[in-house]
């Protein structure tokens, strides 16, 4: 079943934002940092201690969040700081939803990832040619 939650993108203050939600919501917290992840090396050493993944799960409140990591490529400003998270049971759930809402989608490899087998499961993003941010992921390929 597929599921739609915010997605928001800090820029080295995750852990921060996250805590402060928390704190005002109460619920569990999971803070993950790049590097603890098997995807570190794919980081420079000085992104391994900015968040990879945040969630907050209070009742029905469920809030996804990470520190930026495309810079210097991207820089963070109001409208690229928060997308649509969409989450799946598997690859096949997702690559239907993705290929449709893909369409006409901004090509710029720094923002479109094609939907993908990744250490965690499958993962893939993209900007709609409305100018909405969408990210994707299942556990299971």
């Amino acid at each position: 079943m597929i599921q739609a939650t915010p997605f928001l993108l800090f820029d080295g203050n995750c852990a921060e934002a996250m805590l402060f939600y928390q704190q005002s919501l109460g619920g569990e917290l999971t803070l993950t940092k790049a590097g603890d992840t098997p995807m570190k090396d794919q980081f420079p050493i000085e992104k391994h201690n900015r968040i990879i993944y945040a969630q907050l799960k209070s009742g029905a409140v469920d809030i996804s969040a990470s520190d930026w990591m495309a810079s210097p490529a991207l820089i963070p400003k109001p409208g690229n700081t928060t997308a649509i998270y969409l989450t799946g049971d598997n690859h096949a759930e997702l690559k239907t939803v993705f290929d449709k809402l893909s369409e006409g989608a901004d090509q710029d490899k720094r923002t479109f990832m094609e939907l993908r087998a990744v250490p965690f499961g499958v993962y893939g993003q993209f900007t709609d040619r409305f100018g909405i941010s969408w990210i994707f992921r299942a556990q299971q390929v």
